[in-house]
């Protein structure tokens, strides 16, 4: 998977997610934040327009260390050329992003030279 590196310096990847309203996908783009330990946050705005199903909540923990209760959503996102289910959280930001969720087991590469992102499935490596 490929993406970019904007002028600000932010990891941008295109996401395809698979939902009711759009069963052949819609691309977004999100920001890599490997600080957030999940795999998809969502504005609320997007969530709405996507007439995602809400799941439920869960307790999350942001960055200012404030304690909040978010709202979880199920869509489907093509994910290396396989449908992967995913429990998206709502947030009430304006940017989407992707977390290290789905991070693990992939090689993630910022080169901030020439402004590109690559994404890949590495096999293992084992040790000698």
């Amino acid at each position: 998977m490929k993406g970019i590196v904007d002028e600000s310096g932010r990891a941008i990847l295109p996401i395809q997610i698979l939902c009711p309203k759009h069963p052949d996908g819609v691309q977004i783009d999100v920001w890599i934040d490997t600080g957030f330990t999940g795999d998809v946050v969502l504005p609320e705005s997007f969530i709405e327009d996507l007439e995602l199903e809400v799941t439920g909540s869960i307790d999350g923990v942001l960055a200012d260390g404030s304690q909040v209760e978010l709202s979880t959503y199920h869509c489907q996102l093509d994910w290396f050329g396989r449908v992967k289910d995913l429990e998206v959280i709502a947030n009430s930001g304006q940017t989407p992003l992707l977390g290290v969720g789905l991070l693990l087991a992939k090689e993630l590469r910022v080169d901030y030279t020439n402004l590109e992102l690559t994404l890949e499935l590495k096999p293992k490596r084992t040790h000698e």
